[in-house]
């Protein structure tokens, strides 16, 4: 019952922020900016809808194959004292990781045969999240929302976390933006291997920064970096940081490089076959054997970004 209801907080979290997104244009009727004559409203282009889309895929054939393809689109909007933001992406990657021949006539191993590959997922990650913000003041504001996300090649197969509190805008101008912010959450998550010690379901602390520069006419510099503490376990806590340099190449389109270093001091496990010998020379399984997966993953990816 605890956790059908830890869910359907998490899930309720963000059918709200979902709600206020769909139907913020109406609140937006009260904005400053706009007239009550639709005929003559002048409204600041700042306060529309703005949408980014990153896109990348790598292809290879040959002597080896691999196929990744990446995404990421953030939707927000900001009037008045308010700001609603939306993002979704993902990675899938899939390469060729063992070959093997196959002899046409079993009994004739030097004759003619036959070269089969395997083509196997390697890397697998999605997220979506959204948030509200409403400014208190011009450098102070609070903030509530929700978002989920898998990895199971880091171990999570599913996590879903709301949270709310303050922030801080340090610098607001044409080329320099930062923000902070300080929040409570609560966390819901299942990891692909059970641990049996970890309890899924926990409050905690997280500490999140937004900053961009802009350096020159064309190019942008931008870092995304969160913090998360497990308040009932003070060893467990992660921290994801992306640091992204993108060129403008027109109005709408621009090349994007970025670097995403994801941390986990506590991570979780994977299950692996456990050999009576190496199974190249004929092994066969006898069981099966968690291991602890590295704390430290990065994803490197050149994308096209499409702004509107």
């Amino acid at each position: 019952m605890q956790q059908l209801m830890a869910r359907m907080l998490c899930r309720a979290a963000l059918i709200t922020i979902l709600v206020l997104t769909c139907f913020s244009p109406g609140l937006a009727q009260s904005d400053p900016n706009t007239t009550s004559n639709p005929d003559t409203a002048q409204v600041d282009p700042n306060t529309l809808w703005k949408d980014s889309a990153e896109l990348g895929y790598v292809l290879t054939s040959g002597n080896s194959d691999t196929n990744t393809f990446s995404f990421k689109n953030k939707l927000w909007r900001a009037w008045g004292l308010n700001r609603v933001e939306f993002n979704m992406g993902g990675l899938r990657s899939k390469a060729t990781t063992r070959r093997f021949a196959v002899a046409d006539d079993p009994n004739n191993l030097t004759g003619s045969f036959e070269v089969n590959e395997e083509n196997d997922l390697v890397a697998e990650a999605y997220f979506v999240n959204g948030r509200y913000d409403r400014k208190i003041s011009d450098r102070f504001f609070w903030y509530a929302g929700g978002g989920w996300d898998r990895n199971r090649f880091s171990g999570i197969d599913d996590r879903w976390v709301v949270a709310a509190g303050i922030g801080n805008i340090w610098f607001d101008t044409e080329t320099t933006k930062w923000r902070t912010d300080y929040s409570a959450t609560y966390t819901d998550e299942q990891d692909v291997v059970d641990d049996p010690s970890f309890d899924g379901k926990f409050w905690g602390v997280r500490v999140t920064s937004s900053f961009l520069k802009k350096i020159g006419a064309a190019t942008t510099y931008t870092n995304e970096s969160i913090f998360d503490e497990n308040g009932e376990e003070s060893t467990d806590w992660r921290g994801n940081m992306i640091n992204g340099l993108s060129v403008q190449m027109s109005t709408h389109l621009a090349l994007k490089v970025s670097l995403q270093w994801l941390y986990d001091h506590a991570p979780a496990s994977r299950s692996l076959d456990l050999y009576d010998i190496n199974p190249d020379n004929g092994g066969v399984v006898q069981s099966t054997v968690t291991e602890e997966l590295d704390e430290l993953d990065s994803i490197f990816t050149t994308s096209l970004v499409i702004n509107y």
